[in-house]
């Protein structure tokens, strides 16, 4: 089924830091109603890491549904604020991530 506007709730986390990391999503539809979940681990990855990856997850389980809209909730403050480009990308572990992050959302029409 194709869905025009998803929601995505988003989280990733690693046991120490880094450690043994795992990833979440859960993907909404209009209604509310999920219609995708993913759970994955990872393995060795930082807090940061984990968070873009479960992005990069919601983002591309989104483009699989069909969705040209994304309203997009993630914990990271970190990560939020690079997105949103008022931190700079320093960290040459999250530059790839947050280039693919980019490269994937630029496939959709809005994302808030």
């Amino acid at each position: 089924m194709i869905h025009n506007k998803l929601t995505i709730y988003t989280d990733g986390g690693a046991r120490g830091n880094p450690g043994p990391a795992g990833i979440g999503a859960v993907i909404l539809d209009e209604q509310g109603n999920a219609v995708a979940e993913i759970s994955e681990y990872i393995g060795e990855a930082t807090n940061n890491q984990a968070e873009y990856k479960a992005l990069l997850a919601g983002l591309a389980k989104a483009k699989e549904l069909g969705a040209r809209e994304l309203e997009v909730f993630l914990d990271s403050e970190l990560a939020v604020k690079q997105l949103n480009r008022e931190y700079r990308v320093k960290d040459k572990g999250l530059a790839p991530l947050f280039v693919q992050v980019y490269n994937l959302s630029l496939g959709f029409k809005k994302i808030v």
